[in-house]
């Protein structure tokens, strides 16, 4: 497993959705990419929800929120 990070709490948007989009395309099935952002991405959710993606989210105590999202296995 290898864990892929983008950190997009300096990006403007579309910029963080659009990396992530990218990366999620060549996600192998064991591997974990983990988002870092300040907001809750609405329309990222729904487009891992659309596309078969797990994902659990953590708020770190300065703000830092830890997107990490994998393949769902069925």
């Amino acid at each position: 497993m290898s864990i892929r990070i983008i950190d997009g709490r300096m990006m403007e948007p579309p910029e963080p959705l659009e990396q992530t989009l990218e990366a999620l395309d060549t996600l192998a099935d064991d591997d974990e990419l983990l988002l870092l952002l300040y907001c809750q991405p609405h329309p990222l959710y729904q487009a891992l929800r659309k596309n078969g993606y797990v994902w659990n989210d953590h708020v770190c105590d300065d703000g830092t929120r830890e997107i990490r999202i994998r393949k769902s296995v069925h």
